[in-house]
């Protein structure tokens, strides 16, 4: 008899040859509608084991790559601040150690935390965006560490010209006019977004990715679900599109599973992070 190991399917290497580092993040304190999003990581690793770890899409395997999942964190659910500081501290250690962390959400002020880190080591660094919303308000009814003020406190540590947001479909007024002299915004889809490549380079990039991009009619287990959004098939397009760049750190995050008791959207998850790692693996 050997002990459990629960991880996510394919991802059992060891840390030390592993060049990609998958950790949970189950924080959802700050959710403006419908929590959940703090189980996400650890359904996704049980649902996991109901797809294959070859993905047909690109003829690859993850038994193929080495990649090491860490598990959960043990977040305070009473203080974002210091929740925020223990997922900046735990990113911070996997880019020390010369690996690609990959944070599970968790709903996505937890981005904050690994773009703190991103920021230290990468003093250049880039943000890529995939959302329905703009998250860029200043405060949400006077928080300023809110999931719906994400984005805008990512601002405040890269500067104007960083952010590259797609498949927005939804914010206040104000959120758009501020955003529009600050941050790139394609609204609704992927429409240019063959040009990153163009005006990124290879400068260190942070990609986030809000599972509420697609539209609920695929993807209806999300605590804020906006009608118009993307199919997987786009998705999985874009994916590909981005995972040209130099992509030093991700996330995915606001997949609340309990919201969508068929388990779709949780197994739709997990194909798109089997997928996401095999196309960033270096």
């Amino acid at each position: 008899m050997e002990k459990n190991i629960h991880t996510f399917i394919g991802c059992d290497s060891e840390y030390k040859d592993s060049r990609i580092v998958i950790f949970g993040a189950p924080f959802d304190s700050t959710t403006s509608y419908r929590p959940g999003t703090r189980f996400a990581s650890a359904a996704m690793r049980n649902e996991s084991f109901g797809i294959e770890t070859y993905s047909p899409y690109q003829d690859k395997d993850l038994l193929d790559v080495n990649v090491f999942d860490g598990g959960d964190l043990e977040l305070c659910f009473g203080s974002p601040e210091q929740a925020l500081h223990d997922i900046e501290d735990m990113t911070e250690r996997i880019l020390s150690d010369g690996k690609t962390p990959l944070m599970i959400g968790g709903e996505h002020l937890v981005t904050l935390g690994s773009v703190r880190a991103a920021v230290k080591k990468y003093p250049d660094l880039h943000i890529v965006h995939f959302d329905a919303h703009a998250d860029l308000r200043d405060d949400y009814l006077g928080q300023k560490l809110s999931h719906a003020c994400v984005m805008r406190r990512c601002h405040e540590l890269v500067g104007d010209g960083r952010i590259f947001q797609f498949g927005i479909r939804s914010g206040d007024r104000e959120e758009f006019r501020w955003g529009k002299d600050h941050v790139y915004t394609n609204r609704f889809d992927f429409r240019n977004i063959d040009s990153l490549k163009e005006r990124i380079g290879n400068k260190p990039v942070y990609f986030t990715l809000d599972l509420d991009v697609l539209d609920p009619s695929c993807f209806p287990g999300t605590g804020t679900p906006e009608a118009g959004g993307v199919s997987f098939t786009q998705l999985m397009k874009a994916i590909e599109t981005v995972s040209v760049l130099n992509i030093v750190a991700l996330d995915m995050n606001e997949l609340s599973p309990m919201l969508d008791q068929s388990g779709a959207s949780t197994a739709l998850a997990c194909k798109l992070l089997r997928e996401i790692l095999l196309y960033i693996y270096k």
